[in-house]
């Protein structure tokens, strides 16, 4: 896993360790029948937000999106911001490729959101997970930047909050959001959805599901 923090670290060098260009753009266009779906192709130039109110909901439906970014090769970054649920081990144990996933941890949301402004203004990211964890505000200048760039970039950035159901969104200008629930349905085998309550392109109302195996130490 790189870890690293871009207050104090050149970008350039946590691109060129990656092996990316700056400056190119990272997404390829969504086609049409895209939008139908929850993957990394629908959700490229949209600014998202996945909620839930436990840790393990979202990150779930969060790793999911890494695993696809990077089977296609696609850079992703995971900004943290206070703390969250991210666990490396965890992570790993999905399939993810630690050694690929750019990991910056804050102690402000105003950092968090600084290094999220600075990673895609590389052009280099086809996927920025912000994790917002329980402070989940974003002033509407921050959003306008982030969605601009994530359009601009056709970059995926996902907004990640531990919030209740009916909490209000983290903003206007989110084009989609997911409520995420967990449940399990057997010794190591978990369920999980995404009920997409707001969706500016195809409308809400609509869900996408999943399966995955725990962790050990959720068996």
């Amino acid at each position: 896993m790189l870890s690293t923090n871009v207050l104090s670290a050149p970008l350039t060098h946590v691109l060129s360790r990656l092996g990316i260009r700056h400056g190119v753009p990272a997404g390829t266009p969504t086609s049409p029948d895209a939008s139908r779906e929850w993957s990394l192709q629908a959700l490229a130039g949209r600014m998202v937000e996945l909620s839930s109110e436990t840790a393990g909901a979202w990150l779930t439906a969060a790793t999911s999106l890494i695993l696809e970014a990077q089977q296609q090769s696609e850079p992703v970054a995971w900004i943290e911001a206070n703390g969250s649920g991210f666990y490396p081990p965890d992570v790993a144990a999905s399939g993810v490729d630690l050694n690929a996933l750019v990991v910056v941890r804050t102690d402000t949301t105003a950092k968090a959101a600084r290094a999220a402004d600075h990673l895609l203004r590389s052009g280099g990211f086809g996927l920025v997970v912000l994790d917002l964890s329980h402070d989940a505000t974003l002033a509407m200048s921050v959003q306008s930047r982030l969605s601009g760039l994530a359009n601009a970039h056709r970059a995926a950035v996902v907004c990640v909050t531990r919030k209740k159901s009916d909490a209000l969104s983290i903003g206007s200008l989110v084009s989609i959001r997911g409520e995420t629930t967990i449940e399990k349905h057997g010794f190591d085998h978990f369920a999980w959805d995404i009920h997409v309550i707001k969706d500016k392109r195809r409308g809400p109302d609509w869900h996408h599901a999943g399966s995955c195996r725990g962790p050990a130490g959720l068996h």
